[in-house]
């Protein structure tokens, strides 16, 4: 390798490497193994028994419950995209992978990832028609608009997705082989590239800073409304309600996005920063979805958490079915009311 960085003096570019994820928890790695382990399994349980919940009631084959049900397949899909082979380096300090390997996992990582904003945004626009729009609720939300925006979805996570990859397929690995990540990251694999990658830097925090910033102008746009409409629609206990739900759903999503952009500017701008930390951050942004939405999307919503706790307990409880007798009285007096507090579903 030449002084100046690039592989002027010997033309080689590795394509296999390995994967050191936390070097500075050599002493933790094994202990560590089990409790990660068990968020595993506890993230692929908690998701898979909303999902079946979901599946077998014909009463929760509706638009927003059929979203849930995909926003938390999608989280199934990234964490069996990231734990194992994370949970193998916690076992195996050197951890090897191919460069198609590690490709394939940035693929699917990036693809997951931008799957999970673009059904977040979906879901806020199922809630705003609902909420803002009851009467209307079912004629807009149609399986043919759903099927549009899967299709959007599902090309908009392609187009952020298989840039990067391709890329990152077509830099010279001449530095090291040795990932110090534990994961196929972008940025952790152009941190071991050769040559000038300054256009692949612009690109990827351009990507991350224009994909943030749409979404959350969106999404605050959407409960914003969602919010003002509640407060001209309810009063009381109806109120806190409303607020206590779109409060958890918007701590989620800021959340999510905004540590998302933390790692990224850690990477390209905190060269102080430890790699543990770095590593850490990561970890958060790629495991905090799942861990989350099955409680904020799943146990939160009233009707899945009724039927939920009907398969775990064998029947209703009594506050459910008071809730459910209160409905009904309320739907006498005040129908588009009932229509959009049950549509928040919470």
């Amino acid at each position: 390798m030449g002084v100046d960085g690039s592989n002027s003096t010997f033309n080689i570019s590795y394509t296999n490497f390995f994967l050191v994820g936390f070097p500075g928890l050599q002493e933790w790695r094994s202990p560590l193994v089990l409790p990660l382990a068990i968020l595993y399994v506890t993230i692929i349980s908690a998701n898979a028994l909303v999902i079946h919940t979901v599946v077998t009631q014909r009463s929760l084959h509706q638009p927003m419950y059929v979203l849930i049900t995909f926003l938390l397949a999608t989280n199934i899909c990234a964490a069996s995209t990231v734990m194992p082979k994370m949970l193998e380096g916690f076992v195996h300090y050197t951890n090897p992978i191919s460069l198609h390997g590690c490709l394939a996992q940035m693929f699917f990582i990036y693809f997951t990832l931008l799957l999970d904003y673009n059904l977040l945004l979906a879901m806020a626009l199922d809630r705003y028609v609902a909420i803002c729009h009851p009467l209307r609720y079912t004629d807009l939300m149609t399986s043919r608009l759903l099927g549009l925006l899967a299709i959007l979805a599902l090309t908009r996570s392609l187009g952020v997705a298989v840039p990067l990859v391709v890329l990152t397929s077509r830099a010279q690995f001449c530095q090291t082989p040795v990932i110090r990540h534990f994961t196929c990251e972008y940025i952790a694999l152009l941190s071991i590239a050769c040559g000038d990658l300054t256009f692949n830097n612009s690109l990827g925090l351009a990507m991350r800073l224009i994909t943030v910033t749409f979404d959350l102008t969106l999404l605050g746009a959407s409960y914003t409304r969602i919010i003002y409409a509640a407060f001209r629609i309810s009063s009381g206990g109806a109120r806190a309600k409303a607020l206590n739900t779109c409060g958890s759903h918007l701590l989620v999503i800021l959340t999510i996005y905004l540590s998302g952009l933390s790692t990224s500017i850690v990477f390209r701008v905190a060269k102080t920063v430890s790699q543990d930390v770095q590593n850490l951050l990561s970890a958060i942004y790629l495991l905090l979805p799942g861990t989350l939405n099955p409680v904020i999307y799943g146990v939160r919503t009233r009707e899945i958490r009724q039927h939920v706790e009907k398969k775990l307990c064998g029947k209703e409880s009594p506050r459910r079915l008071g809730e459910s007798q209160r409905l009904q009285n309320m739907s006498r007096r005040d129908p588009v009311r009932v229509i959009g507090l049950y549509h928040l579903g919470n």
